[in-house]
């Protein structure tokens, strides 16, 4: 089964909080054995790669009782259910979730001050992260994956409204940026000036030269992809300069026969398609900049830890 989220596991939280004080990975193994979570499932990570999935909503499952007073934390990493918890769970109940916690005076001071100082438009903003089945980082992540998508369709775009000797200045910037080719002077004299047969470029894999890879650029529109016929050209190419290293890059995509060709190779040939180029460029900053940077902090435990 999926993850549930954080409102779903707010239950099962509580009732392992009602079993004694404990720690977020001892009640985490607990609860994925009593959901039969897979292994994978339980090493899940978040986008950020900060955090496991699991932990992370259980995290805020138990962060929002805190609010209505069901869990308590009576020391550093250590939470358990409180009074007014193991009352709850006496009656019960089937799920316990956000509508739920609103019948506590406590949540609901909490949940009014979550709006506090917002104007009425920015009220439902602001209650979000508390309304929705996902938890905070989740969104975060969430609303960020969205922009990634929306920027790379933009640089793809951009990218094929311009000449084919840009599309050669992009693949310089992205590999240099990737450590490739030395420095930018020297990629960019190789790359579109090696007048070999099939090749659009070389470029040092070193600063040393000690090795080369050789290129092939292509910029196509999305709906020609790159068949084999290309790729075997492209082979042909580096067989006949004695090299063992290749680079096919495109904007559009290549066939399933190019890709299962390029598999099979003794040389060693990577193809990256559009998808993949953009991937590279925002993950190196080749063509995009930071417009916002969102600085999330959470709790210092040891600034509040007394111990020697």
């Amino acid at each position: 089964m999926a993850i549930p989220d954080y409102q779903t596991l707010m239950l099962p939280v509580l009732a392992v909080a009602a079993e004694g004080e404990i720690r977020v990975p001892l009640a985490a193994g607990k609860i994925a054995d009593a959901l039969g979570l897979t292994e994978e499932e339980r090493e899940e990570i978040l986008p950020s790669g900060k955090q496991r999935v699991l932990h992370n909503r259980i995290h805020w499952a138990k962060f929002y009782m805190m609010k209505a007073g069901l869990i308590s934390f009576p020391k550093r990493g250590v939470f358990v259910a409180t009074d007014a918890g193991t009352a709850l769970l006496a009656k019960q109940p089937t799920i316990i979730d956000v509508d739920l916690l609103k019948s506590y005076p406590a949540f609901v001071e909490f949940y009014g001050a979550a709006s506090s100082g917002a104007s009425a438009s920015e009220t439902p903003a602001a209650l979000a992260a508390t309304e929705s089945s996902i938890t905070p980082e989740e969104q975060i992540d969430a609303a960020h994956s969205v922009l990634n998508s929306a920027l790379k369709i933009d640089l793809l775009a951009r990218i094929l409204e311009q000449t084919p000797a840009f599309f050669e200045r992009v693949i310089v910037d992205l590999l240099v940026a990737m450590g490739y080719g030395g420095s930018h002077e020297n990629a960019a004299m190789r790359l579109g000036k090696s007048g070999d047969g099939g090749i659009d470029g070389i470029v040092d894999e070193d600063r040393l030269g000690l090795d080369r890879i050789y290129l092939q650029a292509k910029r196509y529109a999305n709906h020609v992809s790159v068949g084999r016929p290309e790729i075997q050209g492209f082979v042909g190419s580096l067989v006949g300069l004695g090299a063992s290293k290749g680079v096919f890059v495109t904007t559009s995509t290549f066939s399933s026969p190019a890709v299962d060709f390029a598999r099979g190779l003794q040389q060693r040939v990577i193809l990256i398609d559009g998808a993949r180029l953009t991937e590279l460029m925002v993950e190196f900053s080749v063509g995009v900049r930071t417009s916002r940077v969102v600085e999330v902090k959470r709790l210092d435990e040891d600034f509040f830890s007394e111990d020697d």
